[in-house]
């Protein structure tokens, strides 16, 4: 793995060959198969994020529990790379169609530390991301582009992902997907000793010891 980018000052980093692209395709097959054993008909997708102009294909982290192992098994690498200990918040895979565009927007408190790993194009054809160069203290309104405010372009491979500032930094895909479909996995984080600390495991997950009794 190769990191380009700092991410105390620019609000994001590049991380390129985060996995092999075998085991991003390995892992989008194994979920295709236990998600769906079928065709899956995108068209007919009923999930409208307020992101997309149309619905998408999403699977929420908690209904497959490899998505769960996966994002809990990356916290210690995200920890080394913050410099930081975090606590997994949530996770989500989402499958884009051609021609969808990602409002640019900026994201809730449980998202302070996301990651967007890239798993597929169908295509092969590189669908760019871009980042607002500058810090929002306010969540940042849906718009179709960043308007005035400077922004960079990130180009995931396969493999690939981008370490961001969720909530802080405003992000979207303003260009169309150029792919017949693009397959990317969202996850998550919080720092462990910061003021979203309670956004841990999405207040779903108690942080206090389990309390078994043996008899």
């Amino acid at each position: 793995m190769k990191v380009a980018g700092n991410y105390d000052e620019l609000g994001y980093a590049h991380l390129r060959g985060l996995i092999p692209p075998e085991v991003a395709r390995a892992f989008l097959n194994t979920l295709k198969q236990e998600i769906a054993p079928g065709p899956i008909a995108l068209s007919r997708a009923s999930e409208h994020p307020a992101v997309l102009r149309r619905p998408a294909y999403e699977v929420d982290g908690n209904a497959w529990k490899p998505m769960s192992f996966f994002l809990w098994g990356l916290t210690p690498i995200v920890s080394q790379l913050l410099g930081r200990e975090v606590l997994p918040s949530y996770s989500y895979f989402r499958i884009y169609r051609e021609g969808d565009v990602c409002f640019v927007h900026s994201d809730r408190p449980a998202s302070q530390h996301g990651l967007s790993l890239t798993l597929d194009y169908s295509d092969g054809v590189i669908w760019d991301i871009e980042i607002a160069r500058d810090p929002t203290e306010v969540l940042y309104p849906l718009s179709r582009d960043f308007g005035s405010d400077p922004y960079a372009t990130v180009s995931m491979e396969i493999g690939d992902a981008l370490l961001y500032q969720g909530s802080r930094h405003a992000h979207g895909r303003m260009k169309p997907n150029p792919n017949g479909w693009s397959a990317h996995l969202f996850m998550f984080w919080v720092d462990r000793d910061g003021p979203y600390r309670d956004h841990a495991f999405d207040g779903k997950v108690s942080l206090e010891a389990a309390n078994f009794r043996f008899v």
